[in-house]
């Protein structure tokens, strides 16, 4: 029986969108009073970003919205995910807030709202206050309650007009590349910091849940993680063993505290002395119920027991710009491993998928990124793979919108499918976003 078109493999309430970070796009990093931010320091750093680049001025969407409003709602999606920069609406992470900022996100919001857009806001994509790592960032346990506070306030301000609310974007990322390999700001290399972090990060989720709800939500919370497959290298019992272990330390170290209470034995073992902290009633805290999932996928993990990094590109496999593997199967396997290891999965969705290319030059008012359209194309038919297996997806968001800093990478990379002149600013609709926009009428019917 041939298989119906992909556009009709998703039901009618299906969530499509695209998905930015406030310091990859908004720009104005000193402007209307907001405070600096720890990526705003850890650009200053010599030889931390790959183009020696800033987010001073990025895609200068604090100073476009509404053009940019209308350039969302003309792809036709339904949805569009952003983050709240933490130093615009707070400057120092806690006291004085600020209007100015709190202004600029309600005219975000409701400017999505008269145009029939749902908004899913993020409220730490990763711009911590600089003011409080200077008082020791996510090591300190006194930041878990000064998110709290600044969760609270964005819901009594927004929280009426928002479809999702997410704590945290990809805290694997902070813990990891911020705080143990220092690639990312605020750019500390230290095993034991990174643990304590990952663990203040989820309590922090699991506390902002607790008070968002006393303050009578209105609007789904949840929690995006970024996750991958881990397969072996090799049939070998130790490459399996391996890529065991490395699954715990990547998604279960996150997933299993969110849905079981409690972190992988194997992992905290392999800690030691490096394990977080973990005062009374943590992990109850953390194991909030939670309205939805998401799932930020991009490649899976191939390991093996000798620790070499298994290069995609040297066994001529696809890879995109970035040089991770096009392997869109990985995306269905953890979406059904996801709902296989935690019964009662809530809705999940897919908060963040794309790939980085080499795009052409604007030529005729045209980027032909047919590279892309097939990237889109092949993992979207993947979530409609796990969502015909039982998985309960509920969207999927492309990532990105617009093409923008790239946080290490400067803006050597580009994943958005709307192309940014870095020189003039101007916005240019690419192939894959009228591929997105008549998969979507297609969608609708």
């Amino acid at each position: 029986m041939p298989q119906a078109p992909l556009h009709c493999q998703f039901p009618p309430h299906f969530v499509w969108g695209v998905a930015t970070s406030s310091f990859q796009i908004e720009g104005a990093a000193h402007a209307d009073g907001k405070g600096e931010s720890v990526w705003d320091r850890f650009c200053k750093q010599p030889g931390a970003i790959a183009d020696a680049s800033n987010g001073d001025i990025a895609c200068d969407h604090y100073n476009r919205l509404e053009e940019d409003l209308d350039l969302i709602a003309s792809l036709g999606v339904n949805c569009y995910r952003f983050s709240v920069a933490w130093p615009r609406v707070q400057p120092l992470g806690q006291g004085n807030w600020n209007p100015k900022g709190l202004d600029f996100y309600e005219r975000l919001v409701d400017g999505l709202k008269a145009r029939g857009i749902q908004a899913f806001a993020t409220l730490n994509h990763w711009d911590l206050p600089q003011g409080l790592q200077e008082r020791g960032g996510w090591n300190e346990r006194n930041t878990v309650h000064r998110f709290v506070d600044y969760a609270r306030h964005v819901q009594a301000r927004l929280g009426d007009r928002l479809d999702g609310l997410t704590t945290h974007n990809e805290p694997w990322v902070v813990a990891v590349l911020g705080h143990e390999q220092g690639s990312f700001a605020p750019g500390i290399k230290s095993r034991g910091i990174a643990a304590q972090v990952s663990h203040h990060l989820l309590l922090s989720h699991g506390l902002a849940l607790q008070a968002l709800r006393a303050d009578g939500a209105r609007s789904p919370l949840g929690i995006v993680l970024n996750l991958s497959s881990c397969v072996p290298a090799t049939a070998m019992p130790a490459d399996i063993a391996a890529a065991r272990m490395a699954d715990a330390r990547g998604r279960r170290w996150y997933a299993d505290p969110l849905f079981k209470g409690c972190y992988p034995d194997e992992v905290l073992a392999e800690l030691g002395a490096d394990a977080p902290i973990v005062q009374p009633g943590d992990m109850a805290a953390i194991e909030q119920p939670m309205d939805y999932l998401g799932v930020n996928y991009y490649a899976r993990t191939v390991v093996a027991a000798s620790g070499a990094d298994w290069d995609a590109r040297q066994r001529g496999l696809p890879v995109t710009d970035m040089g991770w593997e096009i392997y869109p199967q990985g995306l269905a396997d953890l979406l059904c491993l996801l709902h296989r290891d935690y019964p009662g999965l809530p809705p999940v969705y897919v908060t963040e998928n794309g790939g980085a290319f080499k795009d052409q030059a604007v030529v005729n008012g045209r980027v032909q990124d047919d590279d892309r359209i097939a990237y889109l194309r092949e993992h979207i038919a993947a979530v409609a793979s796990a969502l015909q297996q039982g998985v309960p997806m509920a969207g999927y968001m492309v990532w990105s919108l617009m093409d923008n800093f790239e946080w290490a990478s400067g803006y050597q990379k580009r994943f958005g499918i709307v192309h940014v002149d870095y020189r003039t600013l101007a916005r240019t609709p690419k192939a894959s976003a009228d591929w997105y926009r008549d998969f979507l009428k297609a969608w609708r019917g």
